[in-house]
């Protein structure tokens, strides 16, 4: 039975403009004409998707996130709501705070009370462990992170794309000591832009775009690790600006730890974009702040129902081969990083 992935697929959309051509959304006529010939074509039947899930024993299904407080994670958790609702599942939501042992509990949790299926961003990309769930048959979905070794869908943002975009940005702004604070060495996502970063700052040095710092490994001098969250943010970016030859630009790999940074840069007299700050992960305020931030915009609430739309997929009994899908970024440019100040450009190779 085709699936409405396997539409969105066809159509070249998302999940979620499929459930709007079919549940009355807002949709151009371009686009819906093409998701029902999409349909038409593979024999795809919203009714029989619906029906096939109300057979199934369980009617809830649980959403295990690192940080309810981080509104990328809020509004991937209305995408999940919204694509369940469309099949009558109620979700539940847990917050791991990246804990693995509360992670393991809420995943013990889903197993005794036997949930229909589970969608969760990992804790840990080594230590995060749904080996119990694979043995029950429970369906489960990673969303945002992939636990390795995991043999689960899962619905991934091209992060690495995301850091390199930023970094390229930032050198094209004329910024040339370019820092990274990045997430804990254990997250997928926070190795993942790293890595975005690192590629872009080594060919930089190699064809001679950035000097290297005065002392230690060029890749690694700049770069420091932080536990996404706020106090994270402002202790690695305080750190940054304590060194000999300080930074005069940071891509920071979440948008709390760029709170962070926002205020360690206050407390040291520095402002954007004298010097660059920009920020994987947009927040609400982001355009209203002086100067406004530049972003790395992700796809969250596309994460999360695209997620819930996979695992309502495997409720309903399709038996296709494990899936990854990736969802792209999009750079907002915005005031923090229009360039240094004249003279420090001049000082700049």
């Amino acid at each position: 039975m085709a699936t409405i992935t396997d539409v969105a697929r066809a159509a070249g959309v998302s999940p979620a403009t499929v459930s709007r051509v079919f549940n009355g959304g807002r949709v151009t006529p371009e686009r819906a004409e093409r998701v029902r010939r999409a349909a038409a074509d593979l024999g795809f039947s919203p009714n029989r998707v619906a029906q096939s899930l109300r057979k199934q024993r369980g009617s809830v299904i649980g959403l295990l996130i690192p940080d309810i407080e981080n509104p990328f994670f809020t509004a991937l958790a209305r995408g999940v709501e919204d694509a369940a609702q469309q099949t009558n599942l109620s979700v539940v939501l847990c917050n791991t705070d990246e804990d693995i042992e509360k992670e393991r509990r809420y995943l013990g949790i889903a197993l005794a009370e036997q949930m229909a299926g589970v969608i969760v961003a990992a804790a840990s990309r080594d230590r995060t462990d749904l080996s119990a769930l694979a043995a029950r048959g429970m369906p489960v979905v990673a969303v945002d992170r992939r636990p390795r070794n995991a043999p689960v869908d899962a619905v991934l943002v091209d992060n690495q794309h995301g850091g390199e975009a930023a970094t390229e940005h930032l050198l094209a702004g004329g910024y040339r000591r370019i820092a990274c604070i990045t997430g804990p060495a254990a997250t997928s996502t926070s190795e993942e832009r790293l890595a975005g970063y690192r590629d872009v700052l080594r060919t930089a040095l190699h064809d001679g775009r950035v000097p290297a710092p005065p002392t230690g490994d060029p890749l690694t001098a700049w770069v420091r690790h932080a536990d996404f969250k706020v106090e994270g943010g402002r202790a690695a970016m305080a750190d940054l600006l304590a060194m000999e030859t300080p930074p005069d630009a940071v891509f920071v790999a979440n948008n709390l730890m760029t709170v962070g940074a926002l205020t360690a840069l206050r407390e040291a007299g520095q402002t954007p974009p004298g010097f660059g700050v920009l920020s994987f992960g947009d927040v609400p305020w982001a355009a209203l702040v002086h100067p406004s931030l530049t972003t790395v915009q992700q796809p969250s609430y596309d994460l999360g129902f695209t997620a819930a739309t996979l695992l309502q997929e495997r409720i309903g009994g399709t038996n296709t081969p494990l899936r990854t899908v990736v969802l792209r970024t999009a750079l907002k440019i915005r005031a923090s990083t229009a360039g240094p100040a004249p003279q420090d450009l001049a000082a700049s190779p």
